[in-house]
């Protein structure tokens, strides 16, 4: 994929493009390089997959690092959130190609990695609920914290013991403690 970035692809041209071991998201037209998870990544992206596995068995699909197909300010967009979940209801659970995401999922999460700041994955978030993605998760590892961003709501940020309840997963309660806990990252936010 050498040099995708250099010209203007469609996204049914983009989707073709020979797999390659760097991670790609179709922005404007583009074949733009999404930064490589590190260890802090990896380890809440499992923690999310252990915590939906039980929960989303019979609602739908739970999943790291998968390309969604969607539409932003009336332009192809394909993002490639580090976590998402999109419901039967969103993409039967009979559907079973090897593709991008065709639906737009309930929920995606970014994870704040060394070199990116909260303020530009907010900017994501914006776009991600512009596009029709109900909740987005901003994780930041470094200040320990869970941003909500609502489609008609302000953000809400979590930390520590307060429980994360949302109408749109019911029965799923968690603490961001817990999360970081489960993805063996315990310990207060750094100074």
């Amino acid at each position: 994929m050498v040099g995708a970035t250099d010209r203007l692809l469609t996204l049914q041209e983009f989707l073709a493009l020979p797999k390659s071991d760097a991670r790609w998201e179709y922005v404007a037209g583009r074949a733009v390089a999404k930064m490589a998870p590190k260890y802090h990544s990896i380890r809440l992206q499992r923690a999310l997959e252990d915590l939906f596995e039980a929960w989303s068995i019979d609602r739908g699909r739970a999943e790291r690092e998968w390309l969604t197909a969607l539409v932003r300010a009336g332009e192809n967009w394909a993002p490639l959130p580090d976590f998402s979940f999109v419901s039967f209801e969103r993409l039967p659970r009979e559907w079973n190609e090897n593709a991008a995401c065709p639906a737009i999922p309930e929920l995606v999460v970014e994870v704040v990695s060394p070199g990116q700041s909260f303020g530009e994955l907010a900017k994501k978030a914006e776009d991600y609920l512009a596009a029709g993605v109900d909740r987005v998760w901003i994780i930041d590892p470094v200040e320990r914290t869970l941003t909500v961003f609502f489609g008609d709501l302000a953000p809400r940020t979590f930390a520590d013991e307060q429980p994360i309840i949302d109408s749109l997963f019911p029965g799923l309660e968690f603490s961001v403690a817990a999360l970081f806990g489960r993805a063996g990252l315990p310990g207060a936010p750094s100074s």
